[in-house]
C-alpha cells in the first residue's frame, strides 16, 4: 500500500510542475509586455481626423451634463420662490453690456470681415473644389477620389464626388439666425413674425447683441437693469431719450485709441494691393485664430442656442419658436427645434477637408485616405498659400505621415 500510494504521488509531480509553470509565467512582469501597447488616444497632442455624425436621428451631446443643467433649474425655481421680485444685478441677463467684452465684440466683428476679404483674394491663387450633390470641399486644382459622396443617388456613382469650381461661402459658413431688437424684452420671435424679423449671420448677431452698432440691425441698450417678477422680465425704465443713449452707450467702455481703430474701414488694410501671398495668407489666419478666441470668451456669458437635430442656431436667453424643423422626430414637436447649449462648432461651421501635400501631385486615393489627415478648410487654404502650419492642427494634418506610391501600396501592412 506505500508502494502505490508513492507510485502515485510521483505520477502527479509533472502535473504539479505544470501548474507551477503556467501560474510563474502568467503572474510574472514579462507578460506585461504584451498589454504595454501606446494608447495614442490617451495623449493629449494627439488629434485625430474628425469624423461627421453617422446616426442623423440621435441628438447631438450637450455641452453641460444633464444633472448639471438639472440642478441649476431647481436653484432658480428655488430662488423665483424665496424672491419672487428682485433686481437682476449680473449683465447681460439684466439687459446691460458686459463692460470687457464689447472691445472684444468689436474685434470679432472686424476679423470676420477680414477674413472674408483675405479668402477672396487668396480664391484667385488656390483653386477650391465643391461637389454637386453633397457639401464636400476640396483645396486643390483637382478633386480627391475619396468616396464619400451622400448625396442624390450617390450609390450608382459608388459615393464618388462630382467636382465643381467653389467659392468664399464654400471655404467658411456662418448660420443665419433671427436678429433681436430687445434680447431682454422680447426674447423670441413667434412662428407669425418669421417673415418680418431679418435673419442675419449668427456671429453678427452675437457681436451686436455685445455692443457692436450696425447701422440696418438696430438694437435696444438700457442703462438700467431690468426686474424679475415670478420669472417674466419687467423693464420700469423710460423709453423717452433712448435713441440719444443708444448712440453714446457702445463706446463708454472703449479707450479713446480703440475707437479711432474701430471706425475705420473694416478692408482698410486689404484695400492695396498685396505683393506677397505669404503676408496676406498669415493675416488671414491671424484674424481666423482672433476671431475664434473672441466669440468662445462671448459666449461664456451671451447664450447661444440650438437644435439638437438640426443645424438651425439662435443667439438670445432662448430659442425662437418657428416652426420650421425637418429633422428627426419633428413631427413629435410639431416641427419646432429641440433648444439646447450651442458651442464654437455650431456657431462657426469649421468644415473640415482632407490636407494635401501637394497642389500639382496626383489626386487623394481611396484606399489611401487612412494615411490622409484634415483640416479647417480655413486653415487648409491658408497653409497652401504659404502661412505656417498652426500647433494645434498638426497631428489632425498627419503631416508626420507619409503615404505610400501606388506601387506600395500591397506592402504596406
Amino acid at each position: 500500500m506505500q508502494r502505490r500510494s508513492l507510485l502515485l504521488q510521483i505520477s502527479q509531480l509533472p502535473k504539479l510542475h505544470c501548474r507551477f509553470n503556467q501560474a510563474y509565467f502568467f503572474s510574472s512582469g514579462k507578460t506585461q509586455n504584451f498589454h504595454s501597447f501606446p494608447d495614442n488616444n490617451g495623449d493629449p497632442m494627439y488629434s485625430d481626423v474628425p469624423k461627421p455624425r453617422t446616426d442623423k436621428s440621435q441628438r447631438k451631446p450637450y455641452p453641460t451634463p444633464m444633472k448639471e443643467l438639472i440642478k441649476r433649474a431647481k436653484q432658480e425655481k428655488e430662488l423665483r420662490k424665496s424672491q419672487p421680485c428682485r433686481l437682476l444685478e449680473h449683465p447681460p441677463a439684466n439687459g446691460l453690456l458686459v463692460p470687457e467684452l464689447v472691445d472684444v465684440a468689436h474685434r470679432v466683428y472686424r476679423a470676420r470681415e477680414l477674413i472674408l476679404s483675405g479668402l477672396s483674394k487668396l480664391l484667385q491663387f488656390i483653386p477650391v473644389q465643391r461637389c454637386r450633390f453633397c457639401y464636400e470641399v476640396h483645396i486643390g486644382n483637382v478633386g480627391h477620389e475619396i468616396r464619400t459622396c451622400t448625396g442624390p443617388k450617390s450609390g450608382s456613382r459608388s459615393a464618388t464626388h462630382v467636382w465643381r469650381k467653389g467659392g468664399v461661402g464654400d471655404v467658411i459658413f456662418f448660420p443665419k439666425c433671427f436678429h433681436l431688437y430687445d434680447r431682454v424684452g422680447k426674447s423670441r420671435v413667434v412662428h407669425d413674425e418669421r417673415h418680418s424679423t431679418p435673419r442675419i449671420p449668427a456671429i453678427l448677431e452675437l457681436c451686436i447683441q455685445a455692443g457692436v452698432d450696425v447701422e440696418n440691425y438696430p438694437s435696444k441698450r438700457r442703462t438700467k437693469p431690468v426686474y424679475s417678477i415670478e420669472g417674466r422680465i419687467v423693464d420700469f425704465e423710460s423709453v423717452a431719450g433712448m435713441d440719444e443713449m443708444e448712440t453714446n452707450l457702445f463706446f463708454e467702455n472703449v479707450d479713446d485709441t480703440e475707437v479711432d481703430v474701430l471706425r475705420r474701414d473694416p478692408n482698410s488694410e486689404l484695400n492695396a494691393e498685396d505683393t506677397n501671398l505669404i503676408e496676406l495668407s498669415t493675416r488671414t489666419l491671424d484674424s481666423w485664430f482672433e476671431m475664434i478666441g473672441g466669440v468662445r470668451k462671448i459666449m461664456e456669458k451671451y447664450n447661444v442656442c440650438t437644435c439638437g437635430y438640426c443645424p438651425e442656431v439662435q443667439v438670445g436667453p432662448k430659442g425662437h419658436k418657428v416652426r420650421m424643423c425637418r429633422a428627426s422626430k419633428h413631427q413629435s414637436r410639431n416641427g419646432l427645434h429641440a433648444w439646447q447649449e450651442a458651442t464654437i462648432n455650431d456657431l462657426v461651421g469649421p468644415n473640415y477637408v482632407w490636407h494635401v501635400h501637394d497642389l500639382n501631385g496626383p489626386p487623394l486615393r481611396n484606399d489611401l485616405k487612412r494615411y490622409y489627415g484634415k483640416a479647417p478648410a480655413v486653415v487648409e487654404l491658408c497653409v497652401q498659400a504659404g502661412a505656417p502650419v498652426p500647433d494645434q492642427y498638426r497631428s489632425m494634418m498627419r503631416l508626420d505621415v507619409v503615404p505610400p506610391e501606388r506601387d506600395e501600396v500591397d506592402l504596406v501592412a
